[in-house]
């Protein structure tokens, strides 16, 4: 059995890791008032932030359609996929913990795979990046230098040599103590203990937190067995194709201050964009940009609305270009206006570019682009011959649902109109044509739409893939206002009440989820007592195991009080507000059946129940004062 991370060690691991720099590594934050901060989710695909982060707390919650929250190390598991352990192991790493093990459960946890392939992949980019200098790597160095990039741009980029020998890094590397089997899995390795990458100039390609995942390599000898130009990492647990991106570790910053990213084709034209001063340029690695490619990207440009910021694709002016944009056209789903291709006239990539014009021609590039939506409708038009009637009416069927899925719709009835000029057509029949095509848009998603999921009131789902979102209150509900606020007071400001809670009940919350996390605020309080300190509500969301109410409190711990300093008199006030209207439902209750009682027939029932509206009635009074701090 594996050792158990030292509670002191993961209690320092908590307290030094910084919510705001562990998620800001990955989300562009900005600043929600209160002490909050806000961005895009990291964790579901959304155009307006409902992403908060509350340092004070040490919590995160989206707002939005997943619901997803926690603290830094449930942060880490998430968007690393990594066990609750290796989150702790990499956290510790940054802010400089080295982590104890107990020894009654069993021997020392050793780093998982992840970190064990991450570290060995540092060590390869080293090998490799020394490699270059070495005697037989001349032919890499001519290679670099014919592009116009010297050693201090190898250098900056982390560009290495493959030897030639084909068991130098993996003999390398097990010397250092990593064994054959994870080399393989790596992606570093070749069964049998042949290096997966030989012969070839090397990029490493590195993550936004700046560690090494995979590599690219480019043949360089005619001799080379394997024929492809560029090879890269197969999949493995670090590598993902469809979610890297070379040059992110250097772009990752300047994408989020200039809400821009511009989009290469390949390693040296990353290289020529950053040393042209194009420093937020990246491109995919061995497979086309994708949906998730540009989920990245949006997160990192922290885009408040669907058309801030701007994505430019360099696609060359041929065929395969011109097909690559409309592939990234009809892929993306939640297409913007702001998106552009900067093409070179002469069909010059950015590195070509550099080294035949300069660095101001790359800038230029960048600065001369064209929405992307222009530059795909022109290619479908040059397609049909305009001076037919039919070849119009070809046209114009095949480029109306290209402006239709424009997300702007204001913008719309510009496009068309443009489109009818590049068509010679009236505007009119071009415009209805643009709404028939978004109208069998419409229709398609409509058809496609799953049937939404349910789930029972009181917090249970009643399907298999019942979202916390699915079953907790809604924040902006207006009725439950003062349950929602009583509530955040039982997760943030718990000293503030006083041992009975206030006399409050389930009973006082009419919405099932309210009243479990009193439930939960009881049971930790009877556990370990009340506590003011960051690691509360963390103890109220773990006083139960129901992830619905773990995720709800999370949500109240991060989500600001309507007091930004909560006092004595607040709660107090608060909680009797709460409890009125309990006693309020129950004088309505108490009334009703009064009316619906003879008071000669049934007496005695009849006294009885008008005593209780007497008691009740004088109760609602001292809670109205109560409500009002008259007496808190």
């Amino acid at each position: 059995m594996a050792g158990r991370i030292n509670d002191e060690d993961l209690a320092a691991v908590r307290d030094r890791a910084r919510i705001e720099d562990v998620v800001g590594s990955y989300v562009a934050l900005r600043s929600a008032g209160g002490g909050s901060l806000k961005g895009l989710c990291p964790f579901h695909d959304e155009k307006s932030p409902s992403f908060h982060v509350t340092p004070s707390r040490g919590f995160w919650y989206c707002f939005g359609a997943c619901g997803e929250g926690g603290d830094a190390i449930g942060f880490m598991q998430k968007i690393e996929n990594l066990s609750f352990s290796e989150a702790v192991q990499r956290l510790a790493d940054r802010v400089g913990i080295q982590l104890r093990f107990t020894e009654d459960s069993g021997p020392r946890v050793e780093p998982g795979l992840r970190m064990r392939l991450l570290e060995a992949h540092r060590e390869a980019a080293e090998f490799y990046a020394d490699q270059l200098s070495r005697p037989d790597a001349l032919a890499a160095r001519q290679f670099l230098a014919q592009r116009g990039f010297d050693r201090a741009a190898a250098e900056r980029f982390g560009v290495g040599f493959a030897p030639r020998e084909g068991r130098a890094l993996t003999q390398h590397l097990k010397a250092r103590g990593y064994s054959e089997a994870d080399l393989i899995t790596g992606g570093l390795t070749r069964k049998g203990g042949w290096d997966f990458f030989t012969g070839r100039v090397l990029w490493p390609i590195r993550d936004s937190g700046k560690s090494t995942v995979g590599f690219g390599a480019r043949r360089i000898f005619d001799d080379d067995r394997l024929p492809a130009k560029y090879i890269n990492t197969p999949e493995t647990p670090l590598y993902k194709k469809s979610q890297v991106l070379y040059g992110l570790d250097l772009a990752r910053l300047p994408i989020g201050k200039k809400s821009q990213a511009v989009i290469v084709e390949g390693y040296t034209d990353v290289m020529a964009a950053h040393l042209s001063g194009v420093d937020t340029a990246v491109a995919s690695c061995g497979t086309a940009f994708g949906d998730e490619h540009a989920r990245l990207l949006r997160r990192l440009m922290g885009n408040h609305d669907a058309f801030h910021g701007e994505v430019i694709f360099t696609f060359d002016g041929d065929d395969a270009g011109q097909a690559a944009a409309l592939k990234v056209f009809r892929n993306d789903e939640s297409f913007i206006a702001q998106t552009y291709v900067a093409v070179d006239p002469h069909g010059l990539d950015p590195c070509d570019l550099r080294l035949q014009h300069g660095e101001a021609a790359v800038r230029e590039l960048v600065g001369r682009r064209i929405p992307l939506y222009r530059f795909v409708m022109s290619n479908v038009l040059s397609r049909y011959d305009l001076d037919r009637a039919d070849g119009r009416l070809g046209a114009l069927r095949e480029a109306a649902p290209l402006v239709a899925s424009v997300r702007d719709a204001g913008m719309v009835g510009g496009y068309a109109r443009e489109l009818a000029g590049m068509l010679g057509m009236d505007a009119e029949e071009v415009r209805a044509e643009v709404n028939r095509a978004a109208a069998r848009a419409s229709k398609r998603t409509a058809d496609e739409e799953p049937e939404p999921t349910r789930a029972d009131p009181a917090g249970e789902p009643t399907g298999p893939a019942t979202r916390t979102a699915d079953v907790l209150p809604d924040p902006h509900d207006r009725r439950l206002s003062t349950e929602r606020e009583t509530a955040k007071l039982l997760v943030q400001a718990p000293q503030l009440f006083d041992d009975d809670f206030d006399g409050l009940t389930a009973e006082d919350f009419t919405h099932p989820a309210y009243a479990a996390v009193l439930r939960h605020a009881r049971r930790a309080a009877a556990d370990g007592g009340v506590s003011a300190s960051s690691d509360w509500p963390r103890r109220v969301a773990a006083a139960e195991d129901n992830p619905w109410v773990e995720s709800l409190v999370v949500a109240l711990a991060v989500e600001p009080l309507l007091s930004v300093e909560p006092v004595r008199r607040y709660v107090t006030a608060h909680t009797a507000r709460l409890r009125l209207l309990t006693v309020m439902r129950r004088i309505a209750d108490v009334k009703s059946k009064l009316q619906r009682t003879n008071p000669v027939e049934a007496q005695g029932t009849y006294n009885q129940m008008f005593s209780e509206l007497v008691v009740l009635e004088a109760r609602r009074t001292d809670l109205q004062n109560l409500s009002l701090g008259a007496d808190a």
